[in-house]
């Protein structure tokens, strides 16, 4: 079969194990069906948290992190780490030109490679969105050319072109995919008391305004359910990356009954993650507002993990129950009484929700199903 190569973001964000499985699921789905993979990431040093004091780029936590996590995932051999003045980690900027040379497509995340040479020798340049609005709006409003130089498009927004979405095609086609996850690698394990999830409270986006909206992040949508906790007759807890100068809200969390783990603990390394994920009861997902607000159908990668774990996922509705299951095994909500009543249903039959949850996953987010059914509206099968 051919190569598929995949550039994006991992090294950037070290100790971040679930934002890692975003493009390890793609990555080994590719390779379980037969193809070569190559992953090319980049990393200069004004990426480097200063504070890191790092010598070189070379020495970085951020260069390590890469490194040990392709090795912890059997990919020790498929990347590409552009470094600056043209050094590499990995494979060579000569090895990497002549697989991409030799690939089918490229499926560039969020149009993160920015070396024209390499996007080049890519027969055809794939712009895939996880972040549905963002890039969309942002082209719009003439803020961005992330876009460009892609022969076709590929978002996660399930609903993007569908009535009630707000979000802009840009006279663009857009080919629309669920998240695969590798399901061998996401077993389904009965275990769990707490509802959980993992995430930013703000992210690296900050809000937009497009057409007289205003489009929000997560913790715009978290304090609206700040009280759920309280409602609920299990506990609550997230593993939250909040800002100490968000502290008054951390604290407000606290209050309504939330448990705030700590992310660099739980994200620290890709199996303490997915431990962490399966050792749940179900997730309690809450979406950035721009998902919200736009109806795009945006449906978590970490949700689709939990649900391949057996994990019921009580979702807050983006618009994805017109393409997903919504009642058993995914539940989604729209304000606190809802969430509430998802909960209660959860909690009433956990071992149903278990395995119709599980159901969902082996349906809808099987990388087997996903990858080829996506490859093949792209023209790259």
């Amino acid at each position: 079969m051919a190569t598929i190569a995949v550039s994006g973001s991992l090294a950037q964000r070290p100790g971040r194990a679930g934002h890692a499985w975003v493009f390890l699921n793609y990555l080994l789905g590719f390779r379980d069906l037969g193809h070569e993979v190559l992953f090319l990431d980049r990393l200069e040093a004004a990426m480097l948290d200063p504070g890191e004091g790092a010598t070189s780029v070379r020495d970085s936590r951020a260069a390590r992190w890469l490194v040990e996590t392709m090795a912890g995932a059997g990919l020790g051999d498929c990347y590409c780490l552009l470094l600056d003045g043209g050094e590499t980690i990995g494979l060579s900027r000569a090895q990497a030109l002549e697989r991409l040379g030799r690939s089918s497509l490229l499926l560039d995340f969020n149009g993160f490679l920015a070396d024209e040479e390499l996007l080049a020798a890519a027969p055809r340049r794939v712009f895939l969105d996880i972040d549905p609005g963002f890039a969309q709006i942002w082209s719009e409003l003439g803020l961005t050319a992330m876009l460009d130089g892609h022969d076709a498009f590929a978002t996660v927004g399930l609903n993007l072109g569908a009535p009630g979405c707000t979000v802009p095609g840009g006279g663009r086609e857009w080919v629309t995919t669920t998240q695969p996850v590798l399901l061998e690698r996401w077993p389904a394990i009965a275990a769990g008391d707490a509802f959980t999830s993992v995430g930013s409270w703000r992210g690296p986006f900050g809000p937009v305004e497009f057409e007289g909206v205003d489009y929000g992040l997560r913790a715009h949508e978290f304090r609206r359910f700040a009280e759920l906790p309280r409602h609920c007759g299990a506990p609550f807890e997230i593993a939250l990356d909040i800002d100490p100068a968000d502290a008054a809200d951390a604290e407000r969390l606290r209050a309504g009954g939330w448990g705030l783990a700590d992310p660099a603990s739980i994200a620290a390394d890709l199996e303490t993650y997915r431990a962490y994920l399966q050792g749940s009861l179900a997730e309690i997902s809450i979406a950035k507002g721009m998902y919200v607000k736009s109806r795009g159908g945006w449906f978590s990668d970490r949700s689709a993990c939990y649900l391949a774990s057996g994990k019921p996922v009580l979702a807050q509705d983006t618009g994805f129950g017109g393409w997903l299951p919504v009642g058993e095994g995914l539940l989604s909500f729209d304000d606190m009484a809802s969430a509430v009543a998802g909960a209660e249903a959860i909690l009433a039959a956990p071992e149903r929700h278990a395995r119709a949850a599980r159901e969902i996953a082996e349906e809808h987010f099987d990388s087997r199903k996903v990858l080829p059914a996506l490859l093949e509206r792209l023209g790259g099968a």
